[in-house]
């Protein structure tokens, strides 16, 4: 199957009774869909109705918890039955061990997840961090972010994970977003249906399942709904317009999975402080009957505090499952969900069919992603085989590619060789590593220090933010304005910023000659940074954001390498 016909297939497969699945692998064969079928009809049908309802639920197995969690754990996969499990922190090679357990005891293998959005390293520390999403956003070839997430995939498959709840296609207009920011691709509704697709396809092309996130659009809101319920307060145009259209853009395109987000949108749902991953208007009238979407329906994580504090466990569960998702996540009350699950079945609040519909979606995708045959992985070497050149290859290239250069008015960069520049780290988090790459001509010089520069000198400012997580806040110390602003009266300066754009949001640039974006404060963009100040490396990022009226999506000047960097390697695009 040509790789057009594959995107543009709604890919409804009509083999069978209310059978149907959004994701199939590539160039498969009617032969091996007939045989999807079988497997699909006879696994269900050998299911007792317990066993069907249990399909419907995924738990969260964490190995940083003690034994009593694990045993826990343990005993809902044996007697509830369950379809999936979530990994979470923090042991790779504990989890393997314990996966490899919990399939081999499973009449049905489990579908085995993990937020893994800049992958495994978002639950797994020993891992090697990949970009964030907004870092991806500034990419123009996005060719580069087909391969990140191809890379992703092969540690998914080492791992034995089969779906990775990613990517978030959440459109961030609101710079002050808790719990998006640094998780979008941007503020622009294509460059995030183009990232999204990118990323998409490098998972699925792959046989791991991509979950596009957070539907109905997370993007503007000001409240973290692991805390307490947001709103999205806008109207259906402005819905239409920015918050729904990615996920409209890409539901055709073969994408397996929607996950819909905790958060009342009264446009969409009339009744009051009803969220959407609990209504039926949305999740049933909008995403399936008028979007048509046919494949796994998510909600997100069923332990965070905008629907945890609202309702109790089980509870929660069946309205979910009544509004139309598939699975449940996290769910944090399996058995009394079923029960009551079963009991609105038996008032004819559900009908029998509607559970065989996403228990049946549930097993062909199981099928698709190699799950009718399970094969225990080896936990020996996992931290060395999720760690290791191979992906400082891939993610390096990626932050080389997102720099941003916003600025440049003296044409201060590339640095010229031989020339004695002086650099002024501020902010909080670690900056050896770029100091260490820029070359021995750089003297270092501390905040206080800046007096003793010799007037008319280069000087690089890097503003450090704290890239432990992505959540972390990107505004600049009022100290390092100061600084910022006491140099630009006497020297040329370079602000390079290891951290989000939206640091720049009430910063005066018009002063500075020029202004480099890096997007995070780590080892692999600190190293690309300096090959890219030193001419190693082109640079050809743009702002995937609205920072303020003068910085707006699309800005960045392109800048050619100038010397040769065997390291880092690029698309035909940039020779």
């Amino acid at each position: 199957m040509s790789r057009i016909v594959f995107n543009l297939l709604f890919i409804f497969l009509c083999i069978g009774s209310n059978l149907g699945a959004q994701y199939q692998p590539k160039n498969i064969s009617q032969a091996d869909l007939n045989k999807a079928k079988q497997w699909v009809d006879k696994t269900y049908n050998s299911l007792s109705q317990d066993e069907k309802l249990g399909q419907l639920f995924i738990v969260a197995l964490y190995t940083n918890k003690d034994e009593a969690h694990i045993n826990q754990v343990r005993n809902i996969v044996v007697n509830d039955k369950i379809g999936g499990l979530i990994l979470m922190q923090d042991d790779a090679a504990r989890e393997i061990t314990l996966v490899n357990e919990f399939q081999q005891k499973s009449k049905v293998p489990l579908m085995i997840g993990m937020d893994a959005e800049w992958g495994l390293y978002q639950r797994i520390a020993a891992a090697h961090k990949f970009p964030w999403a907004m870092t991806l956003g500034a990419i123009q070839d996005k060719k580069l972010i087909e391969q990140m997430s191809a890379k992703i995939a092969e540690d998914c498959h080492r791992m034995g994970i089969n779906w990775d709840f990613a990517p978030v296609v959440d459109v961030n207009t609101n710079p002050d977003n808790p719990i998006i920011g640094n998780r979008s691709f941007g503020s622009e509704v294509n460059n995030v249906i183009s990232s999204a697709l990118a990323y998409s396809n490098g998972l699925q092309d792959n046989n791991i399942l991509a979950a596009i996130k957070h539907f109905p659009g997370h993007g503007d809101t000001s409240t973290d709904s692991h805390l307490d319920l947001p709103v999205v307060s806008h109207n259906l145009e402005r819905l239409n317009a920015i918050e729904l259209a990615p996920f409209k853009a890409l539901m055709d395109k073969g994408i397996g999975g929607v996950m819909v987000a905790h958060l009342y949108v009264p446009a969409l749902e009339p009744a009051k402080g009803i969220p959407a991953s609990v209504s039926k208007n949305i999740i049933t009238g909008l995403l399936k009957e008028k979007l048509g979407y046919k494949g796994l329906i998510i909600t997100d994580a069923l332990n965070m505090g905008a629907v945890a504090n609202k309702y109790k466990p089980g509870e929660l569960d069946a309205l979910a499952f009544k509004a139309g998702n598939d699975i449940m996540l996290f769910s944090q009350g399996v058995a009394d969900g079923k029960k009551l699950i079963q009991k609105a079945i038996d008032n004819g609040e559900i009908s029998q069919s509607r559970v065989e519909e996403s228990v049946k979606k549930i097993l062909l995708t199981k099928y698709f992603l190699g799950l009718y045959q399970y094969t225990p992985k080896n936990p020996e070497n996992i931290n060395q085989d999720l760690n290791n050149d191979s992906h400082k290859i891939v993610v390096q290239n990626l932050y080389s590619n997102a720099l941003t250069l916003l600025k440049d008015d003296k044409k201060l960069l590339p640095l010229k060789e031989g020339k004695q520049i002086y650099y002024i780290p501020l902010e909080e988090a670690p900056y050896q590593t770029f100091a260490n790459q820029l070359g021995s001509n750089v003297i270092i010089k501390k905040a206080g220090e800046i007096n003793s520069i010799p007037k008319n000198s280069t000087v690089i400012v890097g503003f450090h933010k704290d890239n432990s997580t992505a959540y972390k806040p990107y505004k600049i110390s009022a100290e390092s304005k100061k600084i910022l602003a006491d140099l630009t009266k006497k020297q040329n300066v370079i602000l390079n910023v290891f951290g989000s754009a939206y640091a720049l949001k009430d910063i005066d640039i018009s002063k500075i000659s020029t202004v480099l974006v890096s997007y995070e404060n780590n080892d692999d963009s600190m190293t690309a940074t300096a090959n890219a100040l030193n001419g190693k490396t082109k640079i050809w990022g743009k702002l995937p954001v609205l920072v303020n009226d003068k910085l707006k999506p699309g800005m960045g000047i392109d800048l050619n390498a100038t010397r040769s960097n065997s390291t880092v390697f690029t698309t035909s695009k940039q020779q």
